[in-house]
């Protein structure tokens, strides 16, 4: 059902919103055709809603920037399914040596008669107990549950009492400009993630030549069909809850050129 609810909002250009979630949440989906790497040219964007606001500065441009990890495969077995292997587009980020690759987080589902734990100080905050995590760098904590989404936030289609998620955090991104946690400005990284930079700027285009593999080392894919995008910071900003990916769909810039210059001629 939620498999189909995501294929409705981003297939056949529809461009409705997706939200992935906390770290590791994701979607995972795929071309009807293969998009070619283009040595030197940007490939294809994945569409966000990244903006930016005040509190910003040109130098250091931010204000809601939600960066998504993209997840790239090609077909190789020709079975038109994601079962061949996956790489990671390298992008501006991925040699910080901030940036914990192998990173990865455990979640909990709230037990029977969770009692919740309201903030005393954040009345946006109705659990601050709400979700707990761990990770496998003896982190732990909980991801509040805000007064704005009172859905469950643990996937209801997931039976275990667990889920973990395994990849690359990247660093936090934002920060209190307020001091008083009523504005939070979240910047974006230069290059190569999605929902990061607003969707007219070159900087949120993305090559196929960054994939990498787990070593590192590039991958020189021909070209792709599948994409993964999951969401790459571990962050809460209070009132705002966890930063979440957010992604509308997925363009070909290759078929976007080529269709401007036919109109052209």
């Amino acid at each position: 059902m939620m498999r189909l609810k995501a294929e409705e909002a981003i297939a056949n250009n529809n461009q409705q919103m997706i939200t992935l979630g906390g770290w590791g949440g994701s979607v995972t989906f795929g071309f009807d055709h293969m998009v070619k790497n283009v040595p030197g040219e940007f490939d294809f964007i994945v569409l966000g809603n990244a903006f930016y606001s005040g509190g910003a500065t040109e130098e250091r441009p931010g204000g809601s920037c939600e960066p998504g990890i993209v997840m790239v495969s090609y077909d190789a077995n020709g079975n038109g399914k994601p079962d061949d292997e996956w790489f990671e587009l390298a992008g501006s980020e991925y040699h910080n040596p901030a940036t914990k690759h192998g990173y990865s987080v455990t979640y909990f589902r709230p037990e029977p008669g969770h009692t919740p734990t309201p903030s005393v100080l954040n009345p946006a905050l109705t659990d601050t107990t709400y979700i707990r995590w761990t990770d496998n760098l003896g982190g732990a904590g909980y991801m509040n549950e805000l007064t704005y989404h009172n859905q469950p936030y643990y996937p209801e289609w997931i039976t275990e009492p667990s889920l973990t998620f395994t990849g690359s955090r990247l660093p936090d991104n934002y920060e209190d400009t307020s001091g008083e946690g009523t504005y939070y400005v979240l910047y974006a990284y230069p290059w190569g993630y999605a929902d990061n930079q607003p969707n007219n700027n070159e900087k949120a285009r993305l090559k196929i030549d960054w994939a990498v593999r787990a070593d590192g080392s590039p991958a020189n894919l021909p070209g792709i069909h599948f994409v993964k995008v999951y969401t790459a910071v571990h962050q809460q900003c209070g009132w705002i809850g966890e930063t979440s990916t957010e992604i509308l769909g997925a363009t070909d810039l290759h078929m976007m050129n080529d269709n401007v210059n036919a109109n052209n001629n």
